[in-house]
């Protein structure tokens, strides 16, 4: 079964050869096909095998070094130290496997949620299905902002455009019909054909699947939309730029410190080559990349448990720096499950009870709403299901509501629709044209001024008063009229002055109310939350109200917006938070205005039109549940339940990935720093070695693999939403963690002579004197740490002693590690150490506790000045 040449095939004969009806295929037929055909995906991209993703691993101009270090102490038959340097080289490759395989394996699923839905008719009735169980034979309803889910023979058409450029690298969209074209038509020309993968960019249609998965256009080129993101960001580029260099500059030192030493120090090469590779592999932060990709990818995870699914990672840094929110109205701030609340016609204005889309409620008075809701149930794409007594909506939420509405009435739809003019922003109503037993009827739903424009007999002063006060209850207000028709399609110069006006009705979409809980904690955190909606500006004036924005009384519309050139938008915009009635273009230039103040902007959109303000904000944001195809794929993220608060927990958790990997280097580069020193100063002025190189490797291989990365798991701290947000370009590297970093180094390094000083004196073996030396380091390194954990407030709290789960595992772990290499005989003859006295040991955690205390009083000292 299949078909050759669709293009230039006549749509009944493409039906007939794929053996199939307007009406859709049965369920039992589709399920058929499925388990003939496959499922409609994409081949995936073939990813590197494990083999070649570990070999990877070692290309690191570090583990070259070390590589080459062991070569060294290989011929030089020093074996232990051999040992101990394969051992931290396998291990930072294996750390950077797994963490690999798990960002691909997160990427994947993240494909796998962003699946786009197809709504086909199957049983003759609309439903709404997984694009990836399309076959062959389906009919597909597509309107504006779909993206094409399979290769289509379009069989019905009204005004249809697509967007080829993915296919055929045109620019301008391609107007599309059912009319067959030739045999020999290129691709860009073949009119009667929607691609996979292509967006329609006006108009509605309904299309046979003539092609899925790997036999579509798109898949013939070959995984043109597979692959798995590059998992880097502007701050990971940063970091990984000053690895690099700090690490060409360290090796530069040691290349001086082993000139120094050999030649000025007499020392042995052997134990000097061995001490200046000891200096390399402390000072050089080698896991630091890797430790914060994955602490960004853990941001992922989180931020996907709060429904917030990051398409691109610097989304992670971007939302959690923004100091505007820019946020639609309808199903974001409120619930989106419209009703309609009040109607009013020529015999006065009228109440309708009921919750959600139940065709069930009174009306009072009682009148003669039924030409009223006629025209509502049959100007209407939308379907109303029933499952478990629950009534749900198919398609546009207001259409859902109007449709109970009319059900409320008695009215159904009853006549055969035989043409329509879909809605579109540029006209702002939509047109049927239906024939039955009230004879061939045109029915027009609209905005309020628009319609009223095209009826006549009427006062239109009074009905814009009525539209007005409507909208100001905070109800979005809709005017529907309608004539007699004629013909089999709708003329649409006969509507213009043709219509008779039959009444408004009034809707309301409540405000969450988890959305004005997260605006007041967007507030609190200093982000100004402004709505841009298509409303009425009475409408918007009013939820803006409810749900508690800082400045609910002033409005701009988008007729004052394009009275504004962009140096008046920019001076406006910072103090209006309501945009009424725009269109999606003036989210660009609202976002753009915005960003002129230096402002980092997070825009929420779901149309086509909403990718180009998506691209241009710092963190675009497009809606799962009604957002375009288009949308999700300019968006840095994507929100699965199209909820505001799900914007607020984005921010909350990008502030604390951000946090976190201020911690994850606020942790590595004092105790990197702190350990090199040791050695530096050992070497120049030619004391004996506090620690041994083999020792410092075996520290770097224990706490560099744990305690490091257990800061990527730490959660959101106490006060993050109560800050105001950190400029978009402050460095991470700033003074203050540049005097952290001497400060700590410096106490290190005092700390660790101190001890190996003070054993020396009591007439220690030097090898027990280096063991409580290295001891001391591991201790420090334990007190930095939950130090480190609070950053913003003091780290002498309950909270901060009790820790989580992962920071006690690793602390438990060191801890083991430590004993087991200073009083088990095996490991001691590996790193030459000796068993350290309880009371000595007393006193290293003595010292650590003396350093705590250092540290966290000169940050409160930092604290007080700052606050």
């Amino acid at each position: 079964m299949g078909l050759t040449d669709p293009h230039a095939t006549p749509a009944a004969d493409c039906l007939a050869g794929l053996d199939a009806t307007p009406d859709g295929l049965t369920a039992p037929e589709a399920a058929r096909r499925l388990a003939e055909h496959g499922p409609n995906r994409l081949p995936e991209v073939r990813a590197r095998g494990p083999v070649v993703r570990f070999l990877r691993q070692f290309h690191n101009v570090l583990i070259y070094v070390l590589i080459g270090a062991a070569v060294v102490t290989g011929a030089l038959q020093h074996w232990v130290d051999t040992g101990v340097i394969l051992a931290v080289v396998l291990a930072n490759a294996v750390i950077g496997f797994i963490q690999e395989g798990k960002a691909e394996a997160a990427m994947a699923a993240i494909r796998s949620m962003l699946a786009p839905k197809a709504a086909v008719l199957r049983d003759g009735r609309r439903v709404s299905v997984d694009g990836t169980n399309l076959v062959p034979g389906d009919i597909v309803l597509l309107e504006a902002g779909d993206k094409v889910p399979a290769d289509l023979r379009v069989i019905e058409a009204r005004g249809l455009a697509a967007q080829e450029a993915i296919l055929t690298g045109e620019s301008v969209p391609v107007e599309k019909g059912q009319t067959p074209v030739a045999t020999d038509a290129a691709l860009g020309d073949r009119r009667s054909m929607l691609w996979s993968g292509t967006l329609v960019t006006q108009g509605t249609a309904r299309g046979l699947v003539v092609a899925t998965g790997a036999g579509t256009e798109i898949g013939r080129i070959g995984g043109l939309l597979a692959g798995v993101e590059q998992l880097t960001t502007p701050l990971v580029a940063q970091i990984d730029h000053f690895a690099r260099w700090l690490s060409v500059l360290i090796l530069l030192v040691a290349g001086l410190l082993l000139v120094w030493g050999y030649y000025v120090g007499h020392m042995p090469f052997a134990d000097l080559f061995m001490a200046v590779v000891g200096v390399a592999v402390a000072a050089i932060p080698e896991g630091l990349p890797a430790v914060m990709t994955i602490t960004l990818a853990i941001g992922v995870q989180a931020m996907a448990r709060r429904n917030a699914i990051v398409r691109r990672l610097p989304a992670i840094e971007a939302i959690g720096s923004v100091s505007v929110i820019c946020t639609d109205k309808t199903g974001t701030l409120t619930r989106n499950e419209m009703v309609v609340t009040a109607a009013e016609t020529a015999d006065g204005a009228f109440a309708i009870d009921g919750e959600g889309y139940a065709p069930e409620g009174a009306i009072t008075p009682a009148g003669d709403l039924v030409p009223l809701a006629r025209a509502a149930a049959l100007c209407n794409d939308a379907a109303l299901h029933c499952k478990d007594g629950v009534w749900t909506v198919e398609g546009d939420p207001m259409e859902g509501a109007l449709l109970a509405f009319a059900g409320k009435v008695g009215s159904d739809r009853g006549q055969r629709r035989l043409d329509a003019i879909p809605f579109d922003s540029r006209h702002r109503f939509m047109a049927v044209l239906t024939e039955g037993a009230q004879g061939r009827l045109i029915h027009v739903k609209g905005a309020p001024e628009r319609v009223l424009r095209m009826c006549a007999g009427l006062d239109h002063a009074h009905w814009h008063h009525r539209a007005e006060q409507l909208a100001r209850q905070g109800l979005r207000v809709l005017a529907l009229a309608e004539r007699a028709g004629t013909g089999d399609r709708i003329d649409p110069a006969t509507l213009e002055g043709g219509l008779t006006f039959l009444g408004l009705v009034g809707l309301i979409d409540p405000p969450r109310p988890e959305a004005i809980a997260a605006v007041a904690e967007c507030r609190t955190a200093g982000i100004r939350v402004k709505m841009i909606t298509g409303d009425h500006a009475g409408t918007a004036a009013a939820i803006a109200a409810q749900i508690g924005l800082a400045n609910p009384h002033r409005v701009l519309t988008g007729a004052d917006l394009d009275k504004l050139d962009d140096a008046q938008l920019a001076l406006e915009v910072a103090d209006v938070d309501i945009f009424a009635r725009t269109s999606p273009e003036h989210k660009l230039r609202l976002v753009t205005a915005l960003q002129a103040h230096g402002l980092a902007v997070a825009m929420t959109g779901d149309g086509v039109n909403d990718a180009p303000a998506l691209k241009r904000a710092d963190a675009g944001i497009a809606m799962g549940l009604k957002g375009s195809e288009a949308a999700k794929e300019a968006a840095d993220l994507v929100l699965a339940d199209d909820n505001f608060a799900s914007i607020a927990a984005a921010v909350r958790e990008g502030r604390t990935v951000y946090d976190n990997l201020k911690k994850v280097i606020s942790w590595t580069l004092p105790t990197n720093a702190g350990e090199s020193m040791v050695v530096v100063l050992a070497l120049l002025l030619g004391l004996a070695m506090p620690i041994t190189a083999v020792q410092i490797l075996w520290i770097n291989l224990i706490t560099g693999i744990t305690l490091g990365l257990a800061l990527a798991f730490e959660p959101t701290e106490a006060g993050t939403m109560t800050r105001p947000p950190r400029p978009r370009h402050a460095p991470i590297l700033s003074g203050e963690l540049v005097w952290h970093v001497v400060l700590v180094a410096l106490l290190f390094l005092t700390a660790v002579f101190g001890v190996f000083t003070y054993a020396i004196g009591k007439g220690y073996p030097l090898a027990l004197a280096q063991t409580m030396a290295m001891n001391t380091l591991v201790v420090l390194e334990i007190f930095q740490l939950f130090f480190i954990r609070n950053i913003h407030s003091t780290s002498l709290t309950w909270a901060a002693v009790r820790g989580t789960r992962v920071v006690w595992t690793v602390v438990v772990a060191v801890t083991a590690a430590q004993f087991g290499v200073t009083y088990l005989s095996p490991l001691q003859a590996v790193l030459g150490t000796e068993a350290v006295p309880f009371r000595d040991g007393l006193l290293i955690i003595g010292v650590g506790v003396a350093f705590f205390a250092i540290i966290e009083i000169e940050k409160q000292i930092r604290l007080g000045f700052r606050g």
